[in-house]
């Protein structure tokens, strides 16, 4: 392969990467999609913890919104104000129910926010970037953090929709 031919498939890869985060990050490859599970969760049973399960889907919405943001900003640090949370303290409300349907609008709305902030950072970081460790984490890259918050939201998302099925408000 030539040097020119080399560089053309590096440029194809990291654009192909970037296409595969987003559809990654946007779910619903293999699973359910976030709008999907938070679509029409009926109010009064947003706090309703199913018998055998540790959390309502007001607790695993927010700590999605929480995790998530969570990583988003340490990604975003260069400026070196990024504080670690206590875990798991800080990152899974106490409350069972969202303290109004204001909360869960919120919570909803500031997950989509920062997904698209996590998007926009990926795209507009070069491929030595993506893959560059932060220089105050301890190894971890951009695309780590991407894969990171792609593999959390998924598995969480599953909850939600089995949240659903219990309670008896999932019609897929």
């Amino acid at each position: 392969m030539t040097k020119q031919a080399a560089v053309a498939v590096e440029a194809d890869l990291g654009k192909a990467l970037r296409k595969e985060l987003k559809a990654l990050l946007d779910g619903g490859q293999a699973h359910a999609t976030f709008d999907a599970a938070v679509k029409d969760f009926p109010a009064k049973l947003r706090g309703v913890v199913p018998e055998g399960l540790p959390y309502s889907g007001w607790q695993i919405l927010e700590h999605l919104r929480l995790a998530q943001q969570d990583i988003l900003e340490f990604s975003r640090n260069t400026d070196g104000a990024y504080k670690e949370k206590k875990w798991p303290e800080e990152y899974w409300p106490t409350a069972a129910e969202p303290a109004s349907k204001e909360a869960w609008e919120h919570s909803i709305a500031q997950i989509r926010e920062d997904r698209a902030a996590f998007e926009k950072l990926i795209a507009s970081a070069d491929d030595a970037v993506l893959v560059a460790p932060f220089a105050w984490g301890e190894g971890q890259t951009l695309l780590r953090e991407a894969l990171l918050v792609a593999d959390h939201d998924a598995y969480h998302v599953g909850e939600l929709v089995v949240v659903r099925r219990l309670v008896g408000a999932w019609k897929k």
